[in-house]
């Protein structure tokens, strides 16, 4: 893989991953009471595939690191490692919302009944992005990767990210701001992110247009 390669697939991907997440976020916010199946398993499936690319968007930055500055692979490795057990973490949760609501006989907001993924979409959620972000923020930092806007985001995004693992303290209303399974833990979070991944992903997808540089013997 060559790093132009790794540099417009990581963007293609983060591209792909925040597209898709940008038009699931809303499709939670359609209905005020229990939403009809197809609005669940709608927003689940734009949610996997979203998923899915994430999990390319992480190998593939694993590897331009390694190609850009094999020094900081192991904070690569660790980018790698953190985004995607956050995207297993995340497809369990799916899963779970997605049996429950194929096995009842009737709506049932899966945010408040299915309580198995009140802290996997949140807390838990939440410090494996706040470690994914760290890493990038540093590599970013030491390195000449992306833009240092990129790393600075990353960290601010982190701190914010961190600020939210306590929210688990904090019950099980969706409609608050600060819960467990609360709108600002879990949507508004995921908004964020998906903004900042589509950023993210079209500044390293135009900077594989860029000439290679020329190394000196």
């Amino acid at each position: 893989m060559t790093e132009t390669f790794a540099r417009r697939l990581t963007g293609a991907a983060g591209i792909a991953a925040a597209t898709a997440l940008i038009i699931e976020v809303p499709l939670y916010f359609v209905y005020s009471g229990p939403p009809p199946d197809v609005n669940v398993l709608s927003r689940l499936l734009i949610g996997i595939i979203a998923l899915a690319c994430l999990v390319v968007f992480v190998t593939a930055l694993r590897e331009l690191v390694k190609r850009v500055s094999p020094a900081y692979e192991w904070a690569g490795s660790i980018a790698f490692a953190a985004g995607l057990v956050y995207a297993t973490i995340t497809l369990v949760s799916s899963g779970l919302e997605a049996g429950a609501v194929i096995a009842a006989d009737h709506p049932i907001d899966p945010t408040i009944d299915v309580s198995g993924t009140y802290i996997l979409y949140g807390s838990i959620s939440r410090l494996m992005l706040a470690l994914f972000l760290t890493a990038v923020g540093y590599i970013v930092s030491r390195t000449n990767l992306l833009p240092r806007w990129t790393g600075r985001s990353a960290y601010a995004l982190a701190g914010i990210n961190l600020a939210f693992v306590p929210s688990l303290f904090f019950g099980n209303t969706p409609a608050h701001f600060y819960a467990a399974n609360g709108w600002g833990t879990t949507a508004l979070m995921g908004a964020i992110l998906s903004y900042w991944l589509l950023a993210l992903g079209i500044s390293t997808y135009r900077s594989g247009a860029r000439p290679a540089p020329v190394e000196h013997q």
